[in-house]
């Protein structure tokens, strides 16, 4: 999630302004937009506003990537993904991991899906999924040295384990 340029809150909108023929991204929580909008003059930019602020970003470049670089199972190029906006195989979401994760990101704040449930599933699956989730979760906490967290989401995920026994996963790391 975008952090608001001027106080650090999640940002909630999202300003393009043309500058000398370059456009430029500003990401603001509700209330700095507010206040950035009351204080920009129609076809004009706040000076004032902007000094309260860092300057805007450029254009995100094209990601780094090779984009001559072909998946080995349907031969479409990155290049290719980006003219067509379709992937060509299952595979290409590994082949081009590296360049499609900011891609995801941009456009849908993460890269991990939260979406519902069928309705159908079954509870041992829902659990697993949950076990998944609250791994991730985990492996994320550490990373980000919250080490209260990490103990907390430590606890459900043992807890969540002794109700529904051991995962594959888990039994093919135990020694």
């Amino acid at each position: 999630m975008k952090k608001c340029r001027r106080c650090t809150k999640p940002a909630t909108m999202h300003i393009t302004e043309i500058r000398e023929g370059q456009a430029q991204s500003l990401h603001l929580c509700e209330q700095c937009a507010h206040e950035y909008l009351n204080s920009v003059d129609v076809g004009g930019s706040s000076e004032e506003f902007q000094s309260g602020t860092p300057k805007l970003e450029a254009p995100p470049e094209e990601p780094a990537g090779d984009d001559s670089r072909a998946c080995p199972s349907c031969g479409i190029s990155f290049k290719q993904f980006r003219s067509q906006g379709r992937l060509g195989c299952p595979h290409d979401y590994e082949f081009f991991r590296e360049e499609l994760l900011p891609l995801l990101e941009s456009v849908h704040s993460d890269t991990q899906h939260v979406g519902k449930c069928p309705p159908r599933t079954s509870p041992e699956s829902r659990q697993h999924y949950e076990l998944f989730r609250l791994r991730n979760d985990l492996r994320q906490a550490v990373d980000n040295e919250s080490y209260e967290e990490a103990a907390r989401l430590r606890d459900q995920i043992r807890e969540l384990e002794s109700r529904i026994g051991p995962t594959p996963s888990d039994s093919e790391a135990a020694p």
